[in-house]
């Protein structure tokens, strides 16, 4: 899986409008200047998130964008697949005719659709309010109480291995 603009835009302007929303609707354009993202470009993505029932637009005067359902129940997989991202990382590995008959070819395309799993499963258990709190420092659940519980967190929200390990022990094996 390779997250393109179009998905990164995407998730950064709904998190833009789950902050700054508050219950009232958001213009495009403050989200725009806020995010650095060109305007027509969101116009777009907006109608997507719009048609995939994750966002609704109000018209007239104070209108603009709020969320279609509460921010713990949209989930990042729910932003990417309006926006018609690839998050399966097995798409891309074609069965092309004499290659696919080989040990080494669906080893690859069993491990490349354990990852797609994965990889959705996460992206579904994490909503835009998890994300908003996270980036407000607020996280569900009770405070850690040591020093090596909250280095523990923090390692895992800023190192990619970390991530790994957690998402390993969250669903453990898959097809082994």
């Amino acid at each position: 899986m390779r997250l393109t603009s179009k998905g990164r835009y995407a998730v950064r302007a709904m998190l833009d409008l789950t902050e700054n929303s508050n219950g009232n609707p958001v213009r495009l354009q403050e989200i725009s200047n806020r995010q650095s993202i060109s305007l027509h470009y969101l116009e777009q993505l907006f109608r997507r998130l719009r048609n995939g029932r994750v966002v609704k637009s109000l018209r007239g005067p104070g209108g603009g964008y709020i969320l279609a359902r509460h921010q713990d129940e949209i989930s990042i997989k729910d932003v990417l697949i309006c926006v018609r991202e690839n998050i399966n990382p097995a798409r891309d590995i074609l069965d092309n005719g004499e290659s696919t008959n080989t040990v080494e070819f669906r080893l690859l395309k069993n491990y490349f659709e354990n990852l797609g799993v994965i990889m959705q499963e996460y992206l579904a258990t994490t909503s835009l309010g998890d994300l908003n709190r996270q980036g407000k420092g607020d996280q569900k659940g009770p405070a850690p109480t040591t020093d090596g519980e909250r280095d523990e967190i923090q390692s895992s929200i800023e190192s990619p291995s970390g991530m790994g390990s957690s998402i390993r022990s969250r669903y453990g094996e898959i097809n082994q």
